[in-house]
């Protein structure tokens, strides 16, 4: 087990309808598990109070049907190995921002910024990017080297500030890093080349 992340692109109408229906989210993280809509709409449904349960509340109220499943254009949602950055999101924060948690934007974008929709999958809420936002990232993403990343490598600094997960002075942890940099920049120049935002998703 552990924390991972998971990058996916949407466009900005379908940024509007996660945010107006947050559930719709595992649509795109659990494509292949359609009942998760269902039941996170279930558990976001207000519970009755205590009278109500013990006394009954009358008939129960007619449920409005289900709103329709998202129409998700041609290479939006999952990206699949592209977007998937498994246990690296600490460490590409800190190489993109020199910090645990904080970061100036854009580049802070996998801890910080966004668009919080109300739902959680795991260990924080998940955040979107409108397409121009996106591009600002990868805009921003661009403007660094390679080498100014690999410079900024500091497993002991990294091993300090508790970076997960916390495997960093192992000699080939700079070179995974920033081969996860670049996938994070090819992940983003594919978003943007779609037209698409981002989502943020860790779990």
């Amino acid at each position: 087990m552990g924390m991972y992340l998971q990058l996916a692109a949407v466009s900005d109408a379908t940024i509007a309808r996660l945010h107006a229906d947050p559930p719709l989210v595992w649509q795109l993280v659990a494509p292949d598990e359609p009942d998760r809509v269902a039941a996170a709409r279930a558990e976001s449904q207000p519970r009755p109070g205590l009278l109500s349960r013990l006394f009954g509340a009358g008939a129960s109220p007619q449920l409005a049907p289900a709103p329709p499943p998202l129409a998700l254009g041609p290479g939006e949602g999952d990206l699949g190995v592209l977007g998937d950055f498994e246990k690296s999101w600490h460490g590409l924060h800190y190489l993109l921002t020199g910090t645990a948690w904080e970061g100036a934007p854009p580049l802070n974008f996998l801890l910080a910024g966004g668009h919080e929709l109300d739902i959680e999958l795991g260990q924080a809420p998940v955040r979107a990017y409108t397409s121009a936002e996106t591009r600002s990232i990868a805009t921003a993403l661009a403007a660094q080297t390679t080498e100014e990343f690999r410079a900024r490598f500091n497993p002991t600094e990294m091993m300090q500030l508790e970076i997960y997960p916390e495997i960093w002075e192992r000699p080939e942890e700079p070179d995974d890093l920033v081969d996860a940099l670049g996938q994070l920049r090819e992940t983003l120049d594919t978003v943007v080349g779609r037209g698409y935002g981002l989502l943020v998703i860790i779990t």
